[in-house]
């Protein structure tokens, strides 16, 4: 027994398209012997080994004896062949409206994150070159620290040795005047 999907698969075939479209066909299918049953009957006598061309004119002689002319068999082809067409058409809107809500609106997304990215490497570059001046500011107080605590050092010592020497010198008076006077 042929399925419906058998009437028309090919080599390299979406097997779910292909479902989806051979549905499309069952669901529609007209009453009566029209292209549908005429493209099984050929498949079958084609699975016989029979010529195409003996294929078909079997399958037309048969048809015929129901009632089937070429203009009824290519009259209903076009129904099925515009069934299909109406098919693509609504498969294309939905496929475009997916596109939007999945394609298009993530792209949005990854537009806003890169702004966002770029947002924060321009405020990373700008904190850097705060950070920057900090330190340069920091060297710079340190190395006055530095200086201003060896001056104050230095000018400890140099007072206390001027302290020292200027005691000395009123001790030593101090005594002196003692002794002489």
């Amino acid at each position: 027994m042929l399925t419906t999907k058998s009437l028309f698969s090919a080599d390299g075939l979406d097997d779910r398209s292909l479902e989806f479209l051979v549905a499309a066909i069952e669901r529609n299918n007209l009453p009566g012997f029209d292209y549908f049953e005429f493209k099984r009957a050929v498949v079958n006598l084609l699975q016989m080994q029979l010529d195409e061309a003996t294929a078909y004119k079997s399958a037309f002689t048969t048809a015929a004896t129901v009632g089937l002319t070429k203009e009824k068999l290519v009259e209903t082809a076009n129904y099925y062949r515009d069934l299909l067409l109406k098919e693509k058409a609504q498969f294309e809107e939905a496929l475009a409206g997916q596109n939007q809500s999945r394609i298009l609106s993530r792209q949005a997304d990854i537009q806003r994150l890169q702004d966002q990215v770029e947002r924060h490497k321009a405020e990373i570059s700008r904190l850097q070159d705060e950070i920057g001046g900090y330190l340069n500011e920091m060297e710079s107080a340190q190395s006055t620290v530095k200086n201003d605590s060896e001056k104050l050092e230095k000018a400890q010592s140099q007072f206390e040795k001027a302290h020292q020497a200027v005691l000395l010198h009123i001790e030593s008076d101090i005594e002196r005047i003692h002794k002489h006077l």
